[in-house]
């Protein structure tokens, strides 16, 4: 008797589609508004680079899109925040290396792309005023620490997600060979079975010579 089928496995990839899409957009709109009614350049540097970072873990081009918010304080009816304009391409330049370094791989990456966004902060905050005597806010030690807060969370948070999501993988796949393994053989039908015997010698055929 052959044992009991095993239960179909649900399809949840449109579920996972739809949360995915609804993360990544409740996480930009909250950008959006944070943008269009700014405040004080240290917080809003934090919220853009963490919330960027975490949007991204929802769907790649989420990322890309909010480093474009980036530039929404320039049109909200709320003054822009002292010194946005010059966070804006310094940030937004390096949130884009970083996102393009993040793509390229696994939680390998991530130390890289940490490093595509913070080296040319950490320049332009060491040697910034000696090329532009202008260009004072990134010495600011709430600058460096704004951005940097924001890209080590987010990146923290995205090392967690992939090294999680791997576990969670190859324990499934573990589990399935598992229930492979044990799973009992396919009982034989009885009438697969045959059963062959010689054929008798025919009733003429001549006695062998004996041995003299």
């Amino acid at each position: 008797m052959s044992g009991t089928p095993p239960a179909p496995v649900r399809d949840r990839s449109g579920l996972r589609t739809a949360l995915r899409l609804l993360g990544g957009w409740a996480l930009l709109g909250l950008l959006a508004w944070l943008m269009w009614t700014p405040g004080a350049w240290p917080a809003l540097l934090l919220a853009w680079v963490l919330l960027t970072l975490l949007a991204d873990e929802f769907g790649g081009w989420f990322g890309y899109l909010g480093v474009l918010l980036g530039g929404l304080a320039f049109v909200a009816p709320a003054p822009e925040p002292a010194g946005w304009s010059v966070i804006v391409p310094l940030v937004g330049g390096a949130l884009l290396a970083a996102l393009l370094v993040k793509h390229s791989g696994g939680p390998f990456v991530l130390p890289f792309a940490a490093a595509m966004f913070a080296l040319p902060l950490l320049a332009v905050a060491r040697f910034g005023s000696k090329l532009d005597a202008g260009l004072t806010l990134p010495e600011d030690p709430a600058f460096l620490r704004s951005a940097l807060l924001g890209m080590a969370v987010g990146l923290g948070v995205s090392l967690l997600r992939q090294v999680t999501t791997a576990l969670l993988r190859r324990r499934a796949r573990a589990q399935q060979r598992h229930r492979q393994g044990a799973a009992p053989a396919a009982a034989v039908p009885l009438a697969a079975v045959t059963f062959e015997f010689p054929d008798p010698p025919p009733a003429d055929a001549p006695d062998a010579p004996r041995p003299g």
